[in-house]
């Protein structure tokens, strides 16, 4: 093996390591916990109608659905949520969560099926999936963004 090829071989594999780790940061079993945590304080915040604790479950700079940006855009999107969705008669259940590390902090998918609980017997509203970037704060994970695709309505026969 010649002088380059015994230098330039180990600087080509430092520098594969180098962006796989910058690609891909480590998650503790704490930050897993801490994440878990956040999909519950949003829901649950959401369904009781907590415009500011929903609102708190974003980074200030937070987007959801590609539409609705900041603190107040997120604060807006509760006051519709409440008056022209019903909000209040509405739970959110999420399973089948799967967080996966990224260069920003973490990546985040979720099952979703909204009920109206205002309905005897409750009836589910709508389904879907939730993607989401999350970012470590100084106050703990939060969403970046959020964005929610509804499932597609069956076709008539």
């Amino acid at each position: 093996m010649n002088t380059v090829s015994r230098h330039f071989w180990p600087a080509v594999v430092l520098l594969l390591v180098s962006i796989a780790s910058a690609q891909a940061a480590e998650l503790t079993t704490q930050d897993y916990v801490e994440i878990q945590q956040l999909y519950a304080r949003y829901n649950h915040a959401i369904d009781s109608g907590d415009a500011e604790g929903w609102a708190a479950t974003f980074t200030p700079d937070g987007v959801f659905n590609s539409r609705f940006s900041g603190r107040e855009g997120l604060l807006e999107f509760m006051k519709l949520w409440k008056e022209k969705m019903n909000g209040t008669n509405r739970r959110h259940w999420n399973s089948n969560l799967l967080i996966t590390p990224s260069a920003e902090g973490a990546s985040g998918k979720v099952l979703l099926m909204l009920l109206d609980v205002g309905t005897k017997p409750p009836s589910i509203v709508i389904t879907g999936q939730y993607t989401d970037v999350l970012v470590k704060t100084a106050n703990g994970w939060r969403f970046k963004t959020r964005d929610v695709k509804n499932d597609a309505a069956p076709a008539k026969s």
